[in-house]
């Protein structure tokens, strides 16, 4: 017994953050994975969250402040927070406005194609039409998940089908480190 414990609190090399959850019955449950929102950390992953850190660091050339007016208006007019919205910006194109994935998302809020076209983004290399639309595509997915910024961020990542589809945050290892990922740079940016 007291070896499983010790097992459980000195996960080996490379292991992911353990979650848990205790149940009506005082049952406690664990795991990796959740698929439930009851789950909350209980143990980091300290190598996955240095990564976390210092993964993407900031566009050589960019200047976060020059976008601070549209942040702020975009802020104000869709009420999402600024710190999200600079939290999503960083993670996604590193203040890049020119920045394109190899899945095509392009801008600073990395808006797909077909996203963009929807929210009648016409050019997403405009900085102002790019993040109004990505903080209006917030706004929606905050008000479906009721105001879980988790799940929005998990559905900003993987789209919302998967998130629906799996009844919380994806179990794809890309779409867990981003949010963590999210969630990290928005606090910072709360701090300052």
């Amino acid at each position: 017994m007291v070896i499983q414990a010790l097992l459980v609190l000195s996960p080996p090399e490379g292991c992911a953050d353990i979650y848990k959850y205790e149940d009506s019955e005082g049952v406690l449950h664990f795991t990796d994975a959740p698929t439930d929102k009851r789950f909350v950390i209980f143990m980091r992953d300290i190598k996955k969250d240095r990564e976390l850190r210092t993964r993407l660091k900031l566009s050589q050339n960019a200047n976060p402040a020059e976008y601070e007016q549209i942040i702020k208006t975009c802020s104000e007019k869709y009420g999402v927070s600024a710190p999200l919205i600079k939290a999503v910006i960083h993670a996604e194109s590193g203040y890049n406005p020119n920045a394109v994935s190899h899945k095509g998302a392009s801008g600073l809020m990395q808006l797909m194609p077909g996203t963009a076209k929807s929210l009648k983004v016409s050019n997403s290399f405009n900085p102002r039409d790019n993040v109004e639309g990505g903080v209006k595509y917030l706004r929606f997915l905050l008000d479906t998940f009721r105001g879980d910024v988790s799940l929005a961020l998990a559905a900003y990542n993987a789209g919302l089908n998967k998130v629906a589809k799996f009844g919380g945050i994806p179990p794809y290892a890309e779409t867990r480190t981003y949010v963590d990922r999210v969630l990290s740079y928005m606090q910072s940016y709360q701090a300052n």
